[in-house]
C-alpha cells in the first residue's frame, strides 16, 4: 500500500477500497448514498466521491477532510460505526488498500498502485491539460454574467466550480488515461504515453 506522510494542517484525501459480495450491488449502492450524506454533514467534510467499477465487485470511496485531525473524529465516531453496522454480510472494506494523501499526489493516487507518485513535471502538465479547458469554458460561459457582482463573490466562482470537477472527474479520468505514462513500468512503457490500461 502507497501511503504519503500527511501533514496535519492540510487538508487530506482518503481512498477506501470496498469489496462487495455479488448480487448486494443494489443494496450497498443505496447504502453508499445515505453514509455519504451523513459524512458531508460531519464538521471538516469537504467531499465524497464513489468511484464504480466497470467489472467486478471492488467500490472505491473517495472522502476529503480538511485537515487530519477532523479525519481521524469521522473515522472513529459513533455515527460511521452505525453506519458500518448497517452493510455487515454486504460488503467487507479491504483495509491493506486504505491509502491516504496531501498535495498534488491526491490526484493521482489510484486505488491499486503502489509505486511511487509521478515526477513532479508530469503531474504539473496533466494538471494543465484537465484545467485549461475548464477555465477557458467558465470565462466564456459564466464570467461576462458575473461582471456586475463583487470581486470576492467572483473570484469564488473559479475554484467553487473547478476544483471539485478536477478532483471528482476530470483527474481521476486523465490518471486512467495517462495512466501508462504516469506509471510506467520498471522496463518502461511497451506503448505510447496516451495509451490507457
Amino acid at each position: 500500500m502507497q501511503t504519503s506522510r500527511v501533514r496535519c494542517d492540510e487538508p487530506v484525501t482518503t481512498v477506501f477500497t470496498w469489496q462487495v459480495r455479488p448480487g448486494k450491488e443494489d443494496v450497498f449502492e443505496e447504502w453508499t448514498k445515505g453514509v455519504t450524506r451523513s459524512a458531508s454533514r460531519f464538521p471538516g467534510n469537504e467531499g465524497v466521491a464513489w468511484l464504480r467499477p466497470e467489472e467486478g465487485h471492488r467500490f472505491h470511496a473517495v472522502l476529503r477532510f480538511s485537515d487530519p485531525r477532523r479525519l481521524g473524529a469521522w473515522l472513529t465516531s459513533d455515527e460511521r460505526a452505525r453506519w458500518h453496522a448497517r452493510i455487515d454480510g454486504v460488503a467487507t472494506e479491504v483495509s491493506s488498500e486504505r491509502q491516504s494523501t496531501t498535495g498534488m499526489e491526491t490526484w493521482f493516487d489510484l486505488p491499486g498502485t503502489n509505486g511511487p507518485a509521478p515526477p513532479r513535471w508530469k503531474m504539473a502538465l496533466t494538471t494543465f491539460l484537465g484545467a485549461y479547458p475548464f477555465t477557458l469554458l467558465i470565462q466564456w460561459l459564466v464570467a461576462p454574467h458575473t461582471a456586475g457582482w463583487p470581486l470576492p463573490l467572483r473570484a469564488a466562482i473559479f475554484p467553487l466550480v473547478l476544483l471539485p470537477t478536477l478532483t471528482f472527474v476530470v483527474m481521476p479520468f486523465l490518471s486512467r488515461l495517462l495512466r501508462r505514462w504516469l506509471y510506467p513500468s520498471p522496463q518502461g512503457p511497451s506503448e505510447g504515453p496516451w495509451s490507457a490500461r
